[in-house]
């Protein structure tokens, strides 16, 4: 039976990304560095007999900053539909692999760090310290307390709900438990960033962002959702899962096939 999948892709390396500094609404590109790994990551995990199957993709969600926008392109799903940042498409038409459209939203970007963009967590607790605040070490939980002049644990909750209710009911719903070899597509994937990929795992299972994550997300990273049981009402982090599996049964299905002929 279809169980659909939500693969969650962070984008890859940046300068900032690399030195610790955190990095909410400041617009950075991929390092040299970055790229590579993304375009690898891309060749090891994007294809027919591999973890993401384009043509089994529903949608894609990417966040508005460039960064993201840059990590889908490397990662040449082969979109139908030109990017939306894009004049044109940048492939023929021989090398579509995907019906989804791209859509760019708001609910997917990064977590605003406000007073803490651009600097890195020692600093922060400097800077906490100097203020009185976080105790004698300036301790600092994002989880919890969120950032000074930028989001709060509940607004960056309440956008990775809509985004999750929108998935769930749109792309999962429709093709959740239909026969295996139903060709509707059903996978979602989300390219975006480190903190709001992580709340968004833990909301997808129904943790609240105050119980803090226990899982880190790389950049250039890729981790994969979805359910057990084929239920809507069972949503899970899928730890791993099995490659080729459709390559395999469909030369089973022909050589049965040739057998009978």
């Amino acid at each position: 039976m279809t169980t659909p999948r939500v693969f969650i892709v962070r984008h890859g390396e940046t300068e900032w990304s690399l030195n610790g500094r955190h990095t909410g609404t400041t617009e950075l590109p991929l390092t040299a560095n970055g790229e590579k790994r993304i375009l690898a990551t891309g060749r090891a995990l994007v294809g027919d007999d591999r973890l993401i199957v384009p043509r089994k993709l529903a949608h894609i969600y990417v966040s508005p900053r460039k960064r993201a926008q840059k990590t889908l392109e490397l990662l040449y799903l082969g979109c139908r539909e030109k990017l939306p940042w894009q004049d044109e498409r940048s492939h023929p038409d021989s090398d579509i692999r995907t019906e989804a459209n791209v859509e760019i939203t708001e609910d997917i970007r990064e977590w605003d760090y406000g007073d803490y963009e651009g600097i890195t967590s020692p600093q922060i607790r400097e800077l906490r310290k100097k203020q009185g605040i976080g105790g004698p070490n300036g301790e600092w939980d994002i989880w919890k307390e969120g950032c000074p002049g930028g989001e709060s644990p509940g607004q960056v909750t309440r956008r990775i709900d809509r985004l999750i209710a929108d998935i769930r009911q749109k792309y999962h719903a429709p093709v959740i438990g239909k026969p295996k070899h139903s060709e509707v597509a059903g996978d979602v994937l989300l390219v975006a960033h480190g903190h709001i990929l992580r709340a968004f795992a833990m909301r997808w299972v129904g943790k609240t962002l105050a119980e803090g994550p226990t899982f880190l997300l790389e950049a250039g990273g890729v981790g994969t959702l979805s359910y057990e049981h084929h239920e809507l009402a069972e949503p899970a982090i899928l730890l791993g899962g099995g490659f080729m599996v459709d390559v395999v049964e469909k030369s089973e299905r022909l050589g049965q096939e040739e057998g009978e002929q």
